[in-house]
């Protein structure tokens, strides 16, 4: 079943994206992420632009998190003092974003940025969390249970002035923090497409210090907000969104989140942990060897 993107100027199978959509929104069910930062190296993989693949990935990623939103909120989950805080510092850092995303157009170095920070981030992403939960899974065929770490935000935070209250995280820590990671989220979102989550969820319980009960659900919350900004942000600057890519994109996420999550169900965490490292370890080891492979026929499709 072939389908026209307009934004990416190709033709695709509508079944592969919608099932790329799916291995995405499985993986979230499953793992509890996003999904973000596998849909677009795998759109990458199949063929679709760089630019349009993380811009259209956005969009995507702010349907998705929706209905996670709500499912926090009814348990009472989501920090909004916090979250809304962090929403600011997205929006500002969408802004930054989208300034290098067009910086870097003018130069011709988007797709190879794009790729870059890819290989960076998810090897470090991937290699973290292959090594705790080898650790992990160590400690429980020992008997050794590893110490427990004790909830305190980084010495930097506690330097910074203008003390607030967040008193649904338990904290008093100037709101400068969470606005600063708000930014770094943002920035990251505008460039690669990706909500940031797996990223912004370890920051919030390792640099903020919050409580582990409201960090996935503020997560959300900020994800949420600022992937909609930032599909609005490509749509008026970038022009890159392709609505019928991110359309095919979460139908096949919807579906996919909900087999994940019935799976995980069953499945034990840790090796489902040690599971999702391979998968982004693969992801990356691949992108890097596209960096540096030499294909047989250089062409260019930029416009003069």
């Amino acid at each position: 079943m072939d389908v026209y993107l307009p934004i990416a100027n190709l033709s695709v199978n509508g079944l592969i994206i919608v099932g790329l959509g799916a291995i995405t929104g499985l993986l979230s069910g499953m793992f509890g992420v996003g999904g973000g930062f596998l849909t677009t190296p795998l759109m990458i993989f199949y063929g679709i632009p760089p630019t349009v693949a993380a811009a259209s990935a956005a969009s995507q990623v702010t349907g998705a998190s929706v209905s996670g939103v709500f499912a926090h909120t009814r348990r009472g989950g989501v920090d909004y003092h916090m979250g809304t805080v962090m929403v600011a510092g997205g929006i500002i850092g969408t802004g930054i974003g989208a300034a290098l995303f067009s910086l870097l157009q003018r130069l011709g170095q988007i797709d190879t940025v794009i790729n870059i920070l890819y290989v960076l981030m998810l090897g470090s992403i991937g290699g973290l969390m292959a090594k705790e939960s080898i650790q992990t899974i160590r400690a429980e065929r020992s008997g050794v249970p590893i110490a427990a770490r004790k909830r305190r935000h980084h010495p930097m935070v506690a330097s910074l002035p203008l003390r607030w209250r967040f008193y649904r995280s338990g904290l008093y820590i100037s709101p400068l923090a969470p606005l600063l990671l708000g930014m770094g989220t943002g920035i990251l979102t505008m460039l690669m497409g990706v909500g940031g989550g797996f990223i912004l969820v370890p920051a919030m319980l390792y640099i903020l210090g919050m409580s582990a009960n409201v960090v996935v659900g503020t997560s959300l919350y900020q994800i949420l907000f600022v992937t909609m900004a930032t599909t609005m942000m490509h749509s008026m600057t970038t022009h890159a969104v392709d609505i019928v890519l991110a359309s095919l994109l979460l139908l096949g996420s919807v579906t996919g989140a909900q087999l994940g999550a019935q799976f995980a169900q069953k499945a034990s965490p840790v090796k489902l942990r040690l599971v999702l490292a391979i998968i982004v370890l693969l992801v990356a080891g691949r992108m890097a060897i596209g960096l540096g492979y030499r294909p047989d026929e250089i062409y260019t499709v930029a416009p003069l």
